[in-house]
């Protein structure tokens, strides 16, 4: 892997989280990423046919607000790839219709919030694995998760979006743990990909 484009992947993922698209653009956005770039997690023989990412419609129902409670604490996840076992640590739980939600400060140079879940629709509707609401560390601000005043947050899970490794078994990534697991299906944001 080429770490500049690497770099230019991270920074225009970034770059699409912080922009004022609205979710029909996002989503466009994204596929187009996705379609044409260098480091897009798609095996290279799924892109010339590539039509974009399945997704559910948008959901407003799965935009809540939800506060937190202190949480401590941390869990040792193995990535099964060369980053190995990643620690993790509990920043707060997010109380949310779904179920509590943990929210994790990864342990790591820089750190970064890291919000896997794993929901009733895994397996089924969406990726088997779990999906991520967001990932700091890859540049997933301000769409899945904000932060609100008076320890809250406003979850967006129409901006839902697989790992990396529901796309190729060339990733390897980090899955939601088992206080991240909850039994309601979330009928937003991504589907599992077909290439």
């Amino acid at each position: 892997m080429d770490d500049l484009e690497l770099l230019d992947w991270r920074e225009r993922i970034a770059r699409l989280h912080l922009s004022g698209l609205d979710l029909a653009g996002f989503r466009a956005e994204r596929d187009e990423l996705f379609r044409r770039h260098p480091q897009s997690p798609l095996p290279v023989e799924d892109r010339p046919g590539f039509a974009g990412l399945r997704y559910h419609p948008a959901n407003p129902d799965a935009v809540v607000e939800a506060p937190l409670r202190p949480a401590s604490g941390t869990e040792s996840i193995d990535t099964g790839g060369p980053d190995g076992v990643v620690r993790y640590r509990r920043v707060a739980i997010a109380d949310t219709p779904w179920g509590p939600l943990t929210l994790w400060w990864i342990e790591a140079y820089g750190g970064g919030l890291f919000v896997p879940l794993r929901d009733g629709s895994c397996g089924s509707e969406s990726y088997g694995g779990g999906r991520y609401l967001t990932d700091t560390v890859k540049g997933t601000f301000g769409r899945g998760l904000t932060v609100l005043p008076d320890r809250r947050v406003r979850l967006d899970a129409n901006y839902l979006y697989n790992p990396s490794c529901a796309y190729d078994d060339r990733w390897a990534c980090p899955l939601a743990p088992p206080e991240n697991r909850v039994d309601v299906p979330i009928r937003a944001g991504e589907l599992a990909y077909h290439g």
